[in-house]
């Protein structure tokens, strides 16, 4: 499926989340949401993208937006690594990747010659209509939280 543009709706989801219970789109009505899409729980550049967006959390609640982060893994996944690392922002589970697809961010990767299908590193911003604001795709995660965080100020200013 591909990437929902700029100016569209955000897919709706209700999922598993960290800490048990769910996580839906509708539960951010009224506020800016950004919703990191990242590949695996534990990893390198996953662990340092979620710890940046947790140094940032403090300012992106005083900037009035929420912070998602979702990936494949299970509910009990995101609990172990929440807890190895302290984060502090929520964790969504998308198993059977449905919600992954809605937001185009399954794809097919590629790597040391193997083809393979996995979450492609994206996040968006989404007004607190619903709306799409911006899209990051193939995400860096050098600097990208503190990118994140000036467009919410914008969005929000």
């Amino acid at each position: 499926m591909a990437v929902p543009g700029i100016g569209a709706m955000a897919p709706d989801f209700s999922l598993p989340r960290d800490g048990g219970g769910r996580v839906s789109l509708a539960d951010f009505h009224g506020k800016p949401l950004v919703l990191f899409f990242y590949p695996k729980d534990d990893t390198t550049g996953c662990t340092a993208e979620s710890l940046a967006f947790t140094a940032l959390a403090p300012d992106f609640d005083a900037a009035g937006a929420a912070v998602i982060g979702m990936s494949p893994d299970s509910a009990a996944c995101h609990d172990k690594f929440i807890r190895k690392h302290r984060l502090s922002v929520a964790l969504a589970s998308d198993e059977d990747k449905t919600t992954l697809q809605a937001y185009g961010v399954w794809k097919e990767k590629s790597m040391y010659g193997r083809n393979f299908m996995g979450v492609e590193r994206t996040t968006f911003l989404i007004r607190r209509d619903g709306i799409i604001a911006t899209i990051w795709q193939k995400v860096k995660v050098q600097g990208h939280a503190e990118t994140v965080l000036q467009a919410v100020r914008n969005l929000t200013a």
